[in-house]
C-alpha cells in the first residue's frame, strides 16, 4: 500500500523558515511527479509546487523566490524549503503524488504568526 507521510510543520514567526518533508513508499515515488498543496481555513486547496521525475519544478506565483521544492529519489523523499514566510502562508500542507496524482498524505500544519 502506498503511503505519503509529511513532517516538518510548526509555528514560525513571519520572515522565518521551515523545511517540510514527504516520505513516500514504493516505486511510485521515482516514476511520477510529486507536488505540495496547501489548504487554509475557509479556502480552496491550492497547488504550491511541483517537482517532476526529471527534476523540473514549477511554483505558484505567490511563493516564487521564497519556496524551493526538491526530491531525493534514493530516500523516496520530497522536500519543501520555505523561506521568508508570511502569515498568508499559514495552512495545512499536503503531499501529493503517484499516477494521476491519486495519493495524498495527511498533511502537516504550518502557522506563521508573531
Amino acid at each position: 500500500q502506498v503511503q505519503l507521510v509529511e513532517s516538518g510543520g510548526g509555528l514560525v514567526q513571519p520572515g522565518g523558515s521551515l523545511r517540510l518533508s514527504c516520505a513516500a513508499s514504493g516505486r511510485v515515488f521515482k516514476s511520477y511527479a510529486m507536488a505540495w498543496y496547501r489548504q487554509a481555513v475557509g479556502k480552496e486547496r491550492e497547488l504550491v509546487a511541483v517537482v517532476r521525475s526529471s527534476g523540473r519544478t514549477n511554483y505558484t506565483d505567490s511563493v516564487k523566490g521564497r519556496f524551493t521544492v526538491s526530491r531525493d529519489n534514493a530516500k523516496n523523499t520530497m522536500y519543501l524549503q520555505m523561506n521568508s514566510l508570511k502569515p498568508e502562508d499559514t495552512a495545512v500542507y499536503l503531499c501529493n503524488g503517484g499516477p494521476m496524482g491519486i495519493y495524498w498524505g495527511q498533511g502537516t500544519q504550518v502557522i506563521v504568526s508573531s
